[in-house]
């Protein structure tokens, strides 16, 4: 199976004392406050890093233009 890696944001609305995430293809989840909350320390932080990453891979690929 292949994944995609999505662009869009999901959409996230609180009803009845949950937090409910609609996302892609139909993925719903349905989540504690406190569970959301931990979810999006975790997802700031996974998104920092991945974004490091990008950064790090957008400088060696210039680097290696400059030095060719």
């Amino acid at each position: 199976m292949t994944s995609k890696t999505e662009e869009t944001p999901s959409e996230v609305t609180a009803e009845d004392g949950e937090v409910i995430v609609d996302g892609p293809d139909g993925v719903a989840v349905s989540m504690t406050p406190e569970a959301a909350a931990e979810t999006s320390h975790r997802l700031l932080h996974a998104a920092a890093q991945a974004r490091g990453q990008q950064m790090n891979e957008e400088s060696r690929r210039s680097r290696r233009r400059v030095g060719a």
